[in-house]
């Protein structure tokens, strides 16, 4: 998972870079008439401006001239690299966030539960310069680390765990899926440093990809077990972003449980809030 996140992160940073605005300057002087001609890419923007002034310092006139080259409406389709979110993840059991009895061997350490994903495929439509709606997928991670020392076991019944003899020093459980938000996004115009703000709401499906134990300890080392673990098959929620530029922030809940044919952990969902890279 970490070299995983590392190239996440490398993978940002560099769509980042690619998207970050660039600025040509033209100047030509003729017949003592100054042009001066400014060319401004940000991500699919391009904003031509063209000033004309006389070079004659007792009479100045000067006329503006501003070309939006992006399209301000139209279908779009391709791969991404956005929307990476890294957040913190909340378990909330019948409406508490405290846990019941019967949940209870599901403690986790609350600054080391994380929720992070990103979006590879986009396919939307804009409706105008302020208002698009799309279709992206992506993955998810749900990444809780476990305080008490038991492994979670596969090929149970239902959710079901032993506790351990030995300290582990990494007990983590997760779970992947492959995420299919659907986005309303509001943006307002572009501003003088290139940037806009951002809100995003909608929907979000999930599709379970697989579960995992990871644990390390002294006695055995790195260990890693893989299954379905009782993670519900099809997760379905809602999420929203806002923004400035290419960061902000987002927060998503799913409505229904994160575990399937196991009654006891009925009513166990869970939340999500944190950053955002990469709109």
């Amino acid at each position: 998972m970490k070299r995983l996140l590392i190239a996440a992160l490398l993978c940002s940073a560099a769509s980042l870079s690619f998207a970050q605005k660039s600025i040509n300057v033209t100047t030509t002087t003729v017949n003592g008439k100054k042009t001066t001609t400014t060319t401004r890419v940000n991500g699919n923007d391009t904003t031509t401006t063209t000033t004309v002034s006389s070079t004659d310092s007792t009479k100045t006139k000067s006329l503006l001239y501003r070309h939006k080259a992006s399209k301000s409406s139209g279908f779009n389709f391709g791969l991404t690299f956005s929307r990476f979110d890294l957040g913190l993840t909340t378990l909330i059991d019948n409406g508490s966030f405290t846990l019941s009895p019967k949940n209870d061997f599901l403690s986790y350490r609350s600054w080391k539960t994380s929720d992070v994903g990103f979006d590879l495929l986009q396919f939307g439509y804009r409706f105008n310069p302020g208002f698009k709606v799309y279709l992206s997928a992506g993955f998810d991670w749900t990444l809780i680390r476990l305080r008490k020392d038991i492994t979670i076991q596969r090929n149970a019944p239902v959710l079901t765990y032993v506790t351990d003899s030995i300290h582990f020093s990494k007990n983590r459980f997760s779970s992947t899926y492959l995420r299919l938000p659907l986005s309303f996004e509001f943006r307002t115009r572009e501003y003088s440093d290139g940037k806009r703000f951002r809100f995003i709401v909608g929907p979000e499906a999930g599709l379970l990809l697989g579960g995992r134990v990871k644990q390390i300890s002294d006695e055995n080392g790195k260990q890693k077990f893989d299954d379905d673990y009782h993670f519900t098959k099809v997760q379905y929620g809602a999420f929203t972003r806002i923004g400035y530029g290419s960061a902000g922030l987002f927060a998503k809940y799913y409505f229904n449980d994160m575990f399937e044919d196991s009654p006891e952990q009925a009513g166990l969902k869970k939340f999500a809030i944190g950053l955002t890279f990469g709109f």
